[in-house]
């Protein structure tokens, strides 16, 4: 897939943006804006990147969607899930990294009307997801899962544009430096060496497919889990030659609920089970039919007690046998999403007397909780949509087996709150500009869910703009 502009091709230097995914898309959506000419590169045949899969949503607070609309409670939050590598920072990168999670969330309400007013994107309905003190996270009420509705909808914008040219099938394999400044990037193509000259921003992604390089590098333990990405070469050491430092490399979060399908039971490579499945209501059951965890805590949290359990399956990968289920509420209130993984066979509609007089008590017992009869015996104080109240052997309920996989990696370029990629002196790097999951010191030890699609909005926008005005003073045709 190729769009190539007369604009683009009339300069000898663009701004070149590396990755297609939100956080590059982002990014050459407010460079186009300013008439700015973008070549981006990307090394898979179609683009949209991970962005593409997000299902859960953005997060946004406060917004006039919320059901709080005073949420002062994001930031907070945000740092609670950072942890130790916030908390144990020395002082100057512990400032660092609080204003980036500031910067953040300052500017998630301003993202979420950026797509939806401006894009015409539908991010109407907000879920409660884990590690959240309130619902802030923002998908649409349609069939399209939010990655795919905000890819889909800026790639559009932005093909047929005069400044943009897009091109697969490239990767980057260097970044090119003269002297104190960044001035291009080499890529290959079709097993050609080509290069385009001018300022950069790097919007590649992580790294938790890489699983026999970067993860095995940083985290050997974490190395038998299947993941959520596709296996793939971490990029941040492109940058790490040019000069950028790297941070919280061995902090890899690892999110507690992919599916496993039965018919593949060895996959290396999982879909998603979307954290907003647990937000409006699904809740997680040992082989036992027990219960044993707040679903709605943090994904480290729950991955930890999933781990713990004696619930191990007998494979060549480290999987877990965990049960995911949701009543007819909750479902109905995901219902693009439960689509498409009854398609697939990674859920099923079933009763509970189907599955046992154990799981029968455990739902009763959780429905009690929601109208209020008893507190959850694990603390869960918001239910989302679930509605059923009255268990019985003939309710209808929706499960899949889950298990814990590599999802996301917090480490990544040191960068600023202008997503300035910095040396080891934390000095920006001139040309230079990263966004998304290719940094690192936003998230430190765990990243809240919805938070993954904002990163790439807010500091791909910001990318972009930065990097318009270093076009416009350096390098403008007039």
């Amino acid at each position: 897939m190729s769009t190539c502009g007369a604009s683009v091709a009339l300069h000898s230097k663009h701004v070149v943006v590396v990755g297609s995914g939100l956080a590059g898309l982002s990014a050459a959506s407010q460079l186009v804006r300013q008439n700015v000419p973008v070549i981006m590169l990307d090394r898979a045949e179609k683009p949209g990147g991970n962005s593409m899969k997000a299902s859960s949503g953005i997060n946004g607070a406060p917004t006039k969607f919320q059901p709080c609309p005073d949420d002062q409670e994001f930031y907070a939050d945000t740092v609670k899930s950072a942890g130790k590598p916030l908390a144990l920072s020395a002082p100057k990168d512990r400032e660092l990294r609080e204003q980036l999670i500031s910067t953040l969330t300052k500017s998630s309400s301003n993202a979420v009307y950026w797509l939806s007013d401006e894009k015409g994107i539908d991010l109407s309905k907000v879920a409660q997801l884990g590690g959240h003190s309130r619902p802030r996270t923002h998908r649409g009420a349609g069939q399209r899962p939010p990655g795919a509705a905000i890819i889909g909808t800026l790639l559009q914008s932005l093909n047929g544009n005069p400044f943009f040219e897009l091109r697969t099938s490239s990767k980057v394999t260097k970044v090119l430096r003269q002297a104190q400044e960044v001035v291009g990037v080499e890529y290959t193509k079709d097993n050609e060496t080509h290069t385009v000259d001018g300022p950069v921003v790097f919007a590649t992604g992580g790294f938790a497919g890489d699983i026999h390089g970067m993860i095995s590098k940083y985290r050997r333990d974490l190395a038998g889990l299947p993941s959520t990405n596709e296996a793939r070469e971490g990029s941040q050491s492109l940058l790490e030659a040019v000069g950028a430092t790297l941070v919280d490399m061995d902090q890899v979060q690892v999110h507690p609920t992919g599916f496993v399908d039965g018919s593949d039971t060895s996959a290396t490579v999982k879909f998603l089970a979307a954290e907003a499945l647990r937000g409006e209501g699904g809740i997680l059951l040992l082989n036992n039919g027990s219960r044993f965890v707040n679903e709605l805590d943090t994904r480290e949290h729950i991955t930890n007690k999933i781990m713990g359990t004696d619930s191990r399956l007998e494979t060549d990968l480290q999987q877990w046998d965990i049960t995911l289920l949701l009543d007819e509420g909750a479902a109905a209130a995901l219902s693009s999403h439960m689509q498409f993984y009854l398609w697939k066979g990674l859920m099923r509609k079933t009763t509970i007397g189907e599955l046992g007089e154990s799981v029968l008590n455990t739902v009763q017992e959780y429905a009690d909780a929601v109208t209020g009869k008893k507190d959850d015996p694990f603390s869960r104080t918001a239910f989302g949509n679930w509605e059923l109240r009255s268990v019985q052997s003939e309710s209808i309920v929706y499960v899949g087996k889950v298990t814990p996989v590599l999802h996301f990696t917090m480490g990544g370029v040191v960068f600023n709150e202008r997503s300035q990629v910095l040396d080891d002196k934390r000095e920006p790097i001139r040309g230079l500009w990263a966004a998304g999951e290719v940094t690192g010191g936003l998230h430190g030890h765990n990243r809240l869910g919805g938070s993954s699609l904002l990163e790439c909005a807010v500091f791909g926008r910001i990318a972009g703009n930065e990097a318009a005005a270093f076009y416009h003073q350096h390098y403008l045709i007039s």
